[in-house]
């Protein structure tokens, strides 16, 4: 049964603000990855991507660490996430703890929230029950020894037995009526003509983890022994190859896949995962030594598992069967990682012979064998334009625009970067057609950012550039500001900026691109806060100010510059004569 608790809620922002003042990005770091100083920062080889010279900056200043090989970027809240693969919450916990502050969290009882430790607590001792339960099963055994698991990889998944009949686990856990209805909230029990029941009878069970080792929900697989036995109770239970827990508050299999917390545990580094079908194929595969194998959970590949895989690897190789079906898997994984294609990323696909999965493919040809099927993968951009060419001639001009036709919006939902580029590109390429606007395509120049890309440091980049490098001045700004009104690019970016350093006194560089993680204009902020300025504080606090006063001037020029035109025009009305009056005598007066 669920209890009521005070709802955590949302951790406050002001309370991140006085975290992130408090931490020292390099006490994080540190113990981490092996720092060197370098001037006023510290540099290292990049914990998140290989390479033989330091490219991975840290800056006490800024409270930010950069990667200039890979483009991994952010604060010390984001380093914990990437590096100690944790939550957002989790990470703000521990930082908390080193500085011994307590996390508050908005909200209270008028909110309130299941508590589902009682549920945690509960499916733990089931996967502890079926673990002892294996040892006296000899169709358990049986199985085992015919697949080749070792007792090493048996202890390492967990793997478990749900014996026989229909009340092992509700007689063994459900010791009152409150135990048995957490039972069937758990996903536990299955409902029939005679009541509740074990869900799970006569199969080999695998916990499912999550992202902290806890036990959420389980999937069991039908073994042969089990299948062919004439007993009542396997004829009854042997049902689907794989059955896995309902929905529960606690497990959501669109979400979750099997064995990440085994690979995480595996590897310290993370670089690729394999995305395989079933439990035992990922099994399988760790036991070769193939560590990085992930299952999912009796569903295609979703936006949320595309997300879940690329946060913890760059390298993302699907593993499927070569026919029809394994192909039409395929491709719905495919549409779910094309938004998160970011450059940087890549994504493989594997098709396994026939008759073959991974489990019976990794036994017979072993570890090498499969390694090396895997740099055969095929990358998405291949995959990508052979599928969707299948059944087209494009020879023909008909079938180059039927092709163009069926690649540009799914082209569309790729991220702005280089690959986006590339794939229109190659589109072009095979079609002859061109990207652009209308195409979904990518247009030259784009300003995503707010800013100009153009090398060239404009006034209004100078002036973003300085104030990341010192966000207090935003506090030596008059409001209202003077260049408002000024119609150039990222006008709005640089206002916006002065407003969220105004409001937070004593924000940092860090905190203040916290403030646009996950915008577009995040990656051309954080190159700008990259920017290094020698000099003393007063001495850019001068520059800074001259590039703000130097825009207001803008401002009235530009403004001044529009009602001469609508004057010449004929077309000034009374305000507009009056306003013309004052900016010629403001001028006036600046320029005496």
């Amino acid at each position: 049964m669920a209890f009521l608790a005070p709802m955590p809620g949302l951790i406050p922002e002001r309370f991140i603000d006085e975290l992130l003042t408090r931490i020292d990005i390099v006490e994080v770091v540190q113990p981490r990855v092996a720092l060197k100083r370098a001037g006023r920062e510290w540099t290292a080889c990049c914990p998140f991507h290989d390479e033989r010279t330091p490219s991975f900056y840290v800056s006490p200043a800024k409270q930010f660490y950069h990667c200039f090989g890979c483009g991994a970027h952010g604060s010390a809240i984001k380093f914990l996430m990437e590096y100690d693969r944790l939550e957002f919450p989790d990470a703000v916990e521990e930082l908390a703890q080193m500085v011994g502050l307590t996390v508050p969290h908005e909200g209270g009882p008028a909110r309130p929230r299941e508590d589902h430790t009682d549920l945690y607590t509960l499916l733990e001792a089931a996967a502890r029950f079926y673990q002892a339960e294996l040892p006296k099963s000899a169709a358990a055994q049986a199985y085992c020894s015919t697949r080749g698991l070792t007792p090493d990889i048996i202890e390492r998944f967990r793997i478990g037995w749900a014996p026989g009949g229909w009340d092992a686990v509700k007689h063994a856990l459900g010791s009152n009526a409150a135990r048995l209805q957490m039972l069937d909230e758990a996903g536990m029990l299955a409902s029939g003509d005679k009541g509740k029941y074990d869900r799970f009878r006569e199969r080999l069970m695998f916990p499912i983890m999550d992202r902290r080792g806890r036990v959420i929900a389980f999937g069991g697989r039908i073994t042969t022994s089990a299948a062919n036995a004439h007993s009542a109770d396997a004829a009854r239970s042997e049902g689907p190859k794989y059955l896995n827990s309902p929905e529960t508050p606690l497990f959501h299999k669109g979400r979750e896949l099997f064995a990440l917390w085994q690979v995480r545990e595996a590897n310290r580094k993370l670089e690729r995962l394999l995305v395989v079908e079933g439990y035992m194929d990922a099994v399988a595969l760790h036991q070769a030594g193939i560590t990085q194998a992930v299952a999912t959970l009796g569903t295609s590949t979703t936006a949320e598992h595309a997300e879940l895989l690329f946060r913890a690897a760059a390298d993302v190789f699907f593993c499927f069967d070569g026919d029809k079906a394994g192909r039409s898997a395929a491709w719905r994984a495919l549409e779910s990682v094309l938004p998160r294609m970011r450059d940087g990323r890549q994504a493989f696909f594997l098709f396994l012979p026939e008759g073959e999965d991974p489990d019976t493919l990794v036994r017979k040809e072993g570890r090498d064998g499969f390694e090396a099927r895997l740099r055969q993968a095929t990358p998405l951009s291949e995959y990508f334009f052979a599928y969707l060419a299948h059944d087209v001639n494009v020879a023909t001009l008909d079938g180059r625009a039927r092709l163009a036709e069926h690649a540009r919006p799914l082209l569309a939902k790729l991220p702005d970067g280089a690959f986006r580029d590339l794939m229109y590109a190659e589109l072009e390429k095979r079609t002859g057609t061109r990207g652009g606007v209308a195409a979904g395509g990518p247009v030259v120049g784009r300003n995503t950012a707010g800013v100009t890309r153009s090398p060239r440091r404009t006034l209004v980049r100078s002036a973003i550039a300085l104030l990341l490098a010192n966000p207090a001045l935003a506090q030596d700004v008059a409001t209202p500001y003077a260049f408002a009104r000024l119609d150039k690019p990222g006008v709005a970016l640089l206002i916006e900026l002065l407003d969220a350093a105004r409001a937070r006194p004593g924000i940092n560089t860090a905190l203040l691109l916290e403030q646009f993680h996950g915008r577009g204009e995040a990656g051309a902020l954080q190159k700008l806060a990259l920017a290094d300025f020698p000099g003393e504080p007063e001495a850019l606090r001068v520059e800074f100010l001259d590039a703000i006063a130097r825009l207001g001037a803008q401002t009235t020029q530009q403004q001044l510059d529009a009602l001469i035109r609508k004057q010449s025009e004929g077309v000034l009305d009374a305000g507009e004569k009056n306003a013309l009056r004052e900016l010629l005598a403001r001028k006036g007066k600046r320029g005496r």
